[in-house]
């Protein structure tokens, strides 16, 4: 019989704590692989550099030629960054303001309709990808790295624990 202190029911209700660190990994590592890989693109691909820096000139970004540069080596290099775990959750707030700023400069624009309702609009909103990242990036921001990562090895040699 199922009851309250079944580790059935406990697993449907509460989940499996103890496993808690292979979707953290899977999300961080993911998400690494992906920034990294759009970066690389964007920083050693000549037509798809040449694609952003136009991209950026459409859109009125100053610098637009050194933000290019920039903006590629944030995907990059943080993406790296967030693959081995190092510096996760600072990586994660700087991929999350760029993917702010994408969603405000160039999806809503040239993505969602014009002249739709708040309910339509909020669907197309949500179905950016961007929109999916930020949520993982904020899951990741507050779970942490988990505890295959840089950061925790870095953080237990310094004696800092997770509180929970």
């Amino acid at each position: 019989m199922l009851t309250k202190s079944s580790p059935l029911i406990k697993k449907i209700l509460v989940g499996n704590p103890g496993w808690e660190w292979l979707p953290i990994l899977i999300t961080r590592v993911s998400l690494g692989l992906f920034f990294s890989v759009s970066g690389y693109n964007k920083l050693f691909i000549p037509e798809r550099h040449a694609d952003l820096i136009n991209l950026m000139n459409e859109i009125g970004v100053p610098f637009h030629e050194f933000m290019a540069f920039f903006l590629a080596s944030v995907e990059f290099f943080g993406g790296l960054l967030l693959m081995v775990g190092l510096l996760s959750t600072l990586v994660a707030v700087v991929l999350s303001i760029v993917m702010i700023v994408a969603i405000i400069t160039v999806e809503i624009e040239s993505v969602i309709p014009k002249d739709i309702g708040p309910l339509d609009w909020m669907s197309w909103f949500l179905y950016l990808p961007q929109v999916l990242y930020i949520i993982l990036f904020i899951w990741l921001i507050i779970t942490g790295p988990g505890k295959f990562s840089l950061d925790n090895l870095i953080a237990s040699k310094l004696g800092i624990h997770r509180i929970k």
